[in-house]
């Protein structure tokens, strides 16, 4: 990020991480890699939650729920100005109220902006699609996020975690 504000310093950063969870003393490791990041004080600090809690074992191997929504949390404890983004990708089996539970704990921890799309099976060792959902469906959740206080949504088929990323 310094490499990029050093060439122009009006460039605004938007950051997707991972949960930073591993090694040695993995719960102090991860903190302090969260804040390396947020000492550079990005546009926007991005971790995808992917999926619903029930999924979250089988869609995303070695992560956990909980853990993804700690690194929300915590990013806000270190400072609540930088605003914190997530996406689900829809297709796995989800139900519309478990989508809706997960919108709610993102909105517990503080995450501003939200992007819901729809899976796409990459190839055929990847979990296959569940459900294709409507962009009908889509435009509702979209409605419903931005009722739970999301300042930011993006929900649609084609939406990825990238999508308007530049959008302040």
């Amino acid at each position: 990020m310094q490499a990029i504000r050093d060439l122009n310093e009006e460039t605004q950063i938007e950051v997707l991480t991972p949960d930073f969870w591993s090694g040695k003393n993995a719960q102090t490791a991860q903190k302090e890699r969260i804040a390396k990041v947020v000492e550079m004080l990005p546009a926007c600090y991005n971790h995808n939650i992917e999926t619903v809690e029930r999924l979250t074992g089988p869609v995303r191997r070695g992560a956990k729920y909980e853990r993804s929504l700690g690194v929300l949390a915590y990013v806000k404890e270190l400072n609540p100005s930088i605003a914190t983004k997530s996406g689900l990708m829809l297709g796995h089996g989800e139900t519309e109220s478990e989508i809706i539970k997960t919108l709610k704990d993102l909105r517990s921890v503080g995450c501003d902006r939200l992007t819901l799309g729809q899976y796409m099976r990459p190839s055929l060792e990847h979990l296959s699609v569940q459900k294709y959902w409507t962009p009908e469906e889509f435009e509702e959740l979209g409605k419903i996020a931005r009722s739970l206080g999301f300042s930011h949504v993006r929900s649609g088929p084609l939406v990825r975690s990238s999508y308007h990323a530049g959008a302040s």
